[in-house]
C-alpha cells in the first residue's frame, strides 16, 4: 500500500492524518490476518524513526526519505515524488522477483508513485482517491483555498493508469466517471468500515465520568481536523444561535471539539478558539487534542449527538463511528455522508448556522427521537464493519490480478481461492 503524504502510524485528527490513515491501518491489519503480507510505504517525517517498522503481524511500514523531515506541506510533496519513488524501488530491489502482487495507492500523490511501481513490477494498480480536487473545488468553504490545476491533472493521469478504481460510495463512483472520464468497467464501490469492537454502545454516565463531563449535561460533539473543509465553525455558530434563543441552555450545554489544525487551517490555528471567544462561548466549548481510539469511543458515548458539517466527505468515518457507539448524527447532506449516516441521523441541506441550530436544537429537545435514531444507527453501523470492507477489497485484488495476466503467465499462479502473497499499499 502507498500512503505518501501521511503515515498510518500517525494518530488521526491533526496534520494530514485522518480517515485515510484509519482506512489503511484497518484494512492492512485485517488483510494480514487472512494471510496477505502487506507492506506500506510512506514518507519519512522523523529522522529518529527506523527505516522499517512492524505495525503488526504481517504488516511492515517502510519510511522512505524524500525531502526534509519537517517543513513540507502536502502542496510541496509533488516535488518529492521522484525521490519517494526511487526509495520505493530501492526497497523493492531487495525482494525476489514477482514479490508483489498488487499495488493499492491511496490519494492522488500515492497514485502517481503507484503508477510507476505497478508498471515496473507488472502488477495491477488499485487506487482509492479518498478526496478529489474537482469535487472539493466545486464545494469550497468560505475562505478555503482551491486545489491547484496540477492536482487535477495528476488525478486524471492516475484514473487513466489504474487497473481498478475503488470508490467509497456510488456517488463517488459517479464523480469518477463524470468528472474524470473514468472507464465505468474499472470502478468498484467498496464502502469503508468501522471497528465494531472499539466503537460500541456503552453507559453514557460512565463515559461522561471518563471524559470529565457532568452527568446531566447536554453534549454536542465535533470530531475532526480543524480546517475550513470540515466546517467546525458551523457547529460553534449554531450553538451560539441556540443560546441566543434560549439563554438557559448555557447552564447545561457543552460543546466538545476533538481534533487539531490541518490543511488550510494551519494558517490560523487558533481561529476556532477566537471565534468561540467572539461569540461568548468560552465557558461552553471544550477543545481537546486528538485522543486514543478508546478515549474517542468514550467521547462518542458521552455525547447526545455528533455533528459532521463538512463541505465534502468522500464517506465520513466519524459519522459511522458515532453511530456504532450509539450516538445519532447531524450531518451535512453532501458527498458520502448520506451513505455513512443512513437512518441513524439527520441530514442538513447547506451550512447556514440558523438551519443547523434548528436541527440540533430539535434533536436535543427530543430524547425519544434521539433514542430511535441511535437504535437505527446501531443497525446501520453493524453492516459496515471493516471485515465486510476487506471481503470486498480481497475480491477486487483477485479480479485485478486475474485480468492482468492469465494463470501461469509472467509468474502468476492460480489466483482465485488462494491467499494473495503480498500487497503493497502506498
Amino acid at each position: 500500500m502507498l500512503s505518501v503524504h501521511t503515515s498510518p502510524l500517525d494518530p488521526p485528527g491533526t496534520g494530514d492524518a485522518g480517515g485515510l490513515n484509519v482506512y489503511v491501518v484497518e484494512t492492512a491489519r485485517r488483510l494480514a490476518a487472512r494471510g496477505t503480507e502487506v507492506e506500506i510505504f510512506t514518507r519519512a517525517t522523523d529522522g529518529s524513526l527506523p527505516e522499517t517498522v512492524r505495525m503488526g503481524p504481517g504488516v511492515l511500514v517502510h519510511h522512505v526519505p524524500a525531502g526534509p523531515y519537517e517543513g513540507l506541506g502536502k502542496d510541496d510533496l509533488p516535488g518529492q515524488l521522484c525521490a519517494f519513488t526511487a526509495g520505493v524501488m530501492r526497497t523493492a530491489a531487495g525482494r525476489p522477483e514477482q514479490w508483489y502482487d498488487v499495488v493499492h495507492s491511496h490519494y492522488w500523490l500515492s497514485g502517481q508513485v503507484g503508477w510507476l511501481a505497478a508498471d515496473r513490477w507488472n502488477v495491477p494498480l488499485v487506487h482509492t482517491m479518498h478526496t478529489m480536487a474537482r469535487v472539493k473545488n466545486a464545494q469550497l468553504a468560505e475562505g478555503d483555498s482551491a486545489e491547484p490545476p496540477g492536482r487535477e491533472i495528476g488525478e486524471t493521469q492516475v484514473v487513466e493508469a489504474a487497473s481498478v478504481l475503488v470508490a467509497n460510495t456510488p456517488e463517488e463512483a459517479t464523480q469518477l466517471i463524470e468528472l474524470y472520464d473514468a472507464d465505468p468497467q474499472k470502478v468498484r464501490v467498496v464502502p469503508p468500515g468501522v471497528d465494531l469492537e472499539v466503537f460500541s454502545p456503552g453507559d453514557q454516565r460512565a463515559a461522561r465520568h471518563a471524559v470529565g463531563l457532568a452527568p446531566d449535561a447536554l453534549v454536542v460533539l465535533f470530531v475532526g481536523r480543524i480546517q475550513p473543509l470540515k466546517a467546525p465553525d458551523v457547529t460553534i455558530r449554531a450553538v451560539a444561535e441556540l443560546v441566543r434563543r434560549d439563554p438557559t441552555l448555557r447552564e447545561r450545554l457543552v460543546v466538545g471539539v476533538l481534533g487539531g489544525p490541518s490543511g488550510s487551517g494551519l494558517a490560523r490555528p487558533e481561529s476556532l478558539q477566537e471565534l468561540t471567544a467572539e461569540l461568548g462561548l468560552e465557558d461552553m466549548v471544550r477543545f481537546v487534542p486528538p485522543v486514543s481510539r478508546a478515549a474517542l469511543a468514550d467521547w462518542y458515548r458521552a455525547a447526545d449527538l455528533v455533528t459532521v458539517p463538512s463541505y465534502n466527505e468522500s464517506f465520513g468515518l466519524v459519522a459511522v463511528e458515532s453511530l456504532a457507539s450509539g450516538t445519532p448524527v447531524v450531518a451535512a447532506d453532501v458527498g458520502g455522508l448520506p451513505v455513512a449516516v443512513g437512518d441513524g441521523g439527520v441530514l442538513v441541506d447547506g451550512h447556514d448556522p440558523l438551519h443547523w441550530a434548528d436541527e440540533i436544537g430539535a434533536l436535543l429537545a427530543d430524547g425519544q427521537r434521539r433514542a430511535a435514531l441511535a437504535e437505527a444507527g446501531l443497525a446501520h453501523a453493524a453492516s459496515l464493519g471493516w471485515d465486510s470492507t476487506v471481503d470486498r477489497l480481497d475480491e477486487v485484488y483477485r479480479q485485478a490480478r486475474a485480468q492482468r495476466a492469465p494463470s501461469g503467465v509472467n509468474g502468476y499462479g492460480p489466483l482465485l481461492g488462494q491467499p494473495v502473497p503480498s500487497l503493497v499499499l502506498p
